[in-house]
């Protein structure tokens, strides 16, 4: 039984006790939930219900609690029903209850954990959006891992999802870029605001193999050449990088078209309607201060050239327009400046800011090697790029230790903890429960051991205390990922994976699986295999989740 199942249960003996008492059942919530105590010995499962519903009904919460209790406790599966200080509910499930989950997880398989809590939300996921300028840092790294992580999430509870990468392919960086690529094109220094690094030279060599005679061009010509070629061949190598990581975007939205298709003046038009912008010094400003943000902002200039926060109100507009209904934005660490502004934007265009627009924050990673931080890439000169993160401990660990962790928080990733092939290593922990599992089915298979039919299963015979604490871990993956989305945290999948892993080797050291020599294979043995493969769907559902592969050998 499933805690989902149980809570089902709940309800139901709760509409047997409204009925008996000619109590009205419209004050029966339409769901409820069932939770797992901290103290094993308090049962498998708790509810709150009689809490609830004490003060609409006026019952007293005791009161209520024993008739739900006794109710409860003639449902089939439900072994006992405990009152708890003033009216909890403490329930245990009998063994064939409890041990039938294995097999709803089994023929569940890749559905299992899914499920519709979001369902009907149409939602905008923007994360990572480095400037084509560069490699992709560590700083966007950790947005990778973790945005496509979370899209993960969101589509595995039934939320509408599209990805996005907006690449800033307009304004002075840009510029400065071509700048820096045409003097590394001539052999000379960079530009004092210009880019530095190995990787500028190496685009400016691949722009001359393009265009043999640019360097022939006058130095405006030619600046313009490197501005279109090196924009291109850095947006490729960025996402062949990311494509490498694991991550692929639904739409790759480029700030040029913006522009381009004139939906900075359409914006500003809404703007306008809206009753929000006025003229100041020759420019335009947005009346954000009416909405919170510390100062107001300028869209245009007095010399009729376009701001950054102009590009941002045009793109907030065209997600909107686009039909999504929460944007949600992923920034780094040093953005909490943006978050102001961005709210105020979007009241500005008549929007809920609080329902229309989200903003998540991601706090800095060091990368460390021997208990000091790696400072730079080689090749990019000032930062660690996502190819310094693999090329150390590769894509695996790289996405599950940006993924553990709050985004919230800053992190140290140690290269010497994450490639060791010890329990000390959480990826390594979690993935060799995937590979452990996989190798007891094909042990199982050399022996003749299968799990049989389902209709065969012997759920009761799953009685053990460490088969019951491994079947309570199970029974709370749906709501680990229900919650990991709501509350936009994949770290809440990878704690929950280790939690898992630590209760499958108990499991695993405590109840023998596999017949011994010649002994006879039995219906135990069968129940336990369905265990073993149980688990083995939710480390490996968990994992893809986090965009981590779940090995069959290591």
């Amino acid at each position: 039984m499933t805690p989902a199942e149980l809570a089902e249960v709940v309800l139901s003996a709760a509409h047997a006790v409204f009925t008996e008492r000619g109590l009205d059942p419209a004050a029966l919530p339409e769901r409820t939930a069932v939770e797992r105590p901290r103290n094993p010995e308090h049962g498998d499962y708790a509810s709150t219900l009689a809490l609830q519903l004490s003060k609409k009904v006026g019952v007293p919460p005791r009161e209520l609690a024993a008739a739900l209790a006794d109710q409860l406790g003639r449902a089939p599966g439900v072994k006992s029903v405990e009152i708890a200080g003033p009216g909890f509910l403490n329930i245990r499930l009998d063994a064939a209850a409890a041990g039938q989950l294995a097999r709803s997880i089994v023929e569940a398989g890749a559905e299992y954990g899914r499920s519709d809590a979001l369902a009907g939300q149409k939602i905008n996921l923007e994360f990572v959006s480095a400037n084509p300028t560069g490699p992709v840092h560590i700083g966007g790294v950790r947005w990778a891992a973790v945005g496509d992580a979370l899209s993960r999430l969101l589509r595995a509870t039934g939320a509408d999802v599209g990805t996005e990468y907006y690449f800033n392919d307009a304004g002075s960086q840009i510029d400065r870029f071509a700048r820096s690529l045409l003097a590394a094109a001539k052999g000379e220094p960079a530009p004092e605001d210009g880019y530095g690094g190995a990787y500028i030279a190496e685009i400016a060599e691949q722009v001359r193999a393009v265009r043999p005679d640019v360097l022939e061009l006058d130095d405006a010509a030619a600046q313009e050449v490197f501005r279109v070629e090196g924009v291109a061949l850095m947006f490729a190598e960025i996402k062949s990088s990311l494509r490498a990581f694991g991550v692929e975007f639904d739409t790759y939205f480029n700030e040029k078209d913006l522009h381009d298709r004139g939906e900075l003046d359409l914006a500003l038009e809404r703007l306008r309607e809206q009753g929000h912008l006025f003229e100041a010094g020759g420019a335009t400003w947005l009346r954000t201060t009416d909405f919170g943000d510390d100062k107001d902002r300028v869209l245009r200039k007095s010399n009729g050239e376009w701001t950054y926060f102009a590009a941002d109100c045009a793109y907030y507009l065209d997600k909107r327009e686009r039909g999504f209904e929460r944007v949600v934005i992923m920034l780094g660490a040093d953005h909490h400046g943006y978050i102001g502004r961005m709210k105020a934007m979007a009241a500005c265009f008549g929007d809920d800011p609080d329902r229309n627009l989200e903003i998540l924050i991601g706090q800095l990673v060091n990368l460390v090697r021997e208990g000091a931080p790696v400072r730079m890439s080689k090749r990019a000169g000032t930062v660690v790029t996502l190819e310094d993160l693999v090329d150390a401990i590769g894509v695996d660990a790289s996405r599950y230790a940006l993924a553990r962790y709050s985004s919230d928080s800053p992190i140290d990733i140690d290269v010497e903890l994450w490639t060791r092939a010890t329990r000390d290593n959480p990826v390594y922990y979690v993935q060799y429960v995937a590979a452990r599992t996989a190798s007891v089915g094909r042990n199982a298979a050399e022996v003749g051991l299968t799990r049989g039919d389902a209709a065969g299963f012997r759920a009761e015979l799953l009685g053990h205390e460490k088969e019951n604490e491994l079947l309570k871990a199970l029974a709370e993956f749906p709501a680990v990922v229900a919650t990991a989305a709501e509350l936009r945290g994949p770290h809440r999948v990878a704690r929950y994976l280790e939690e898992l892993a630590g209760a499958y080797h108990r499991f695993y050291d405590n109840c023998r699986i596999l017949p011994r020599g010649d002994e006879e294979v039995t219906d135990l043995h069968r129940a336990r295999l369905w265990l073993n493969d149980a688990t083995r769907v939710v480390i490996a559902n968990g994992l893809h989740l986090l965009g981590v592969t779940a090995p069959e050998r290591m």
